[in-house]
């Protein structure tokens, strides 16, 4: 299991911030090409204007996942002319869990060393071997943190009592492979929240989607724009001004969710949503039931909406949904506008 799984891991950085203010990339391994480089820069916040001081933060950029952990230093170390510093780890998963607990122990190791030599070492044997143990500075398993548990981190449940029945926006959004995007002057509020929407649609166990840190630069949003759905996260309220860039927008300050006026008509509701939309509160109400088995309610609706839909392909020629076999049905309109939009997404509909 290690084996496959130390594979994720890409590539381990440094950034310096010194006693003259300045900031730097000073050291990676084995490389990281200048346009990622840039990302990871433009997301430290030692290079970023504002006082805000951010621990860990994770994104996506061009199909590779980092993860930042930065620490202030404190005297005396054997880093005398360094003030702050980041490492950054670069990988093919998502696993913010696992990433943070591997970053603070080579935080330590820099701290006490002065030299990325020794973070160089731990790096290469979680590499190869999924370990990384060292008495002064904890020890490392890969095999402690399983994908699931990075899925199941974040809590359904806040998300339903924030939002409520309009949780079913969302719900329609993702099944939908629409494109939301968050809004929140704060990362922390915005990594919460944003990691936890892939799971109202557990059956794809997708989060590739999620994209929880991006900025309004051409690079990254052309980096987006090649993704047909995602949830997007943002900190510059002027994304609320970018149409092109969203069919739901979520302003998370305010708890309002807003439907784009071309995404009017895919996203239209009906019966079907507003009993989707009731189970969702009811399970994520119940103070009985865990976020793990709110996933699970809602997944199991989301498997007969599923199996239904796959039943009226399975009666079509080719397997494949038409509107004009929708429409024989005699749905409600605004059932069979979803079923059709859902097949698209699921590739279910002969074009």
């Amino acid at each position: 299991m290690a084996a496959t799984e130390t594979q994720f891991m890409l590539s381990v950085g440094l950034i310096e911030k010194d006693v003259n203010g300045d900031t730097l990339w000073v050291w990676c391994y084995p490389s990281v090409d200048s346009d990622l480089r840039q990302v990871l820069l433009s997301k430290c916040c030692l290079t970023q204007d504002s006082r805000d001081f951010h621990t860990f933060v994770f994104g996506q950029f061009c199909r590779t996942w980092y993860y930042i952990t930065t620490v202030e230093v404190q005297e005396p170390t054997a880093l005398n002319k360094v003030t702050h510093f980041s490492i950054v780890v670069t990988a093919k998963d998502f696993n913010p869990e696992k990433y943070a607990a591997l970053s603070r122990i080579l935080c330590r190791m820099y701290i006490k060393h002065g030299s990325p030599v020794k973070m160089m070492e731990a790096y290469i044997t979680v590499l190869t071997k999924g370990i990384c143990q060292s008495d002064e500075n904890g020890s490392f398993l890969i095999k402690d943190y399983d994908v699931r548990k990075a899925y199941l981190a974040g809590s359904v449940k806040d998300v339903v009592s924030q939002f409520g029945l309009e949780t079913i926006i969302l719900y329609t959004a993702l099944m939908l492979k629409r494109r939301i995007v968050v809004h929140h002057p704060r990362i922390e509020a915005l990594l919460e929240f944003t990691r936890v929407l892939p799971a109202l649609t557990w059956h794809r166990k997708d989060w590739s989607i999620l994209h929880p840190y991006v900025h309004l630069t051409d690079t990254e949003v052309e980096d987006l724009k090649k993704c047909p759905g995602y949830v997007a996260g943002f900190v510059d309220p002027e994304v609320s001004n970018r149409s092109d860039l969203f069919d739901v927008f979520v302003n998370l300050p305010d708890s309002v969710i807003t439907v784009s006026q071309s995404a009017k008509e895919a996203m239209a509701m009906g019966k079907l949503h507003k009993d989707v939309g009731h189970l969702i509160v009811q399970s994520a109400e119940d103070a009985e039931r865990s976020d793990s088995q709110v996933i699970k309610d809602i997944s199991v609706k989301t498997k007969e909406i599923l199996a239904n839909l796959v039943a009226l392909a399975d009666e079509c020629e080719d397997s494949k949904i038409t509107l004009e076999g929708l429409k024989q049905r005699h749905f409600p309109p605004a059932t069979e506008n979803f079923l059709f939009h859902l097949a698209a997404a699921e590739q279910l509909l002969r074009i």
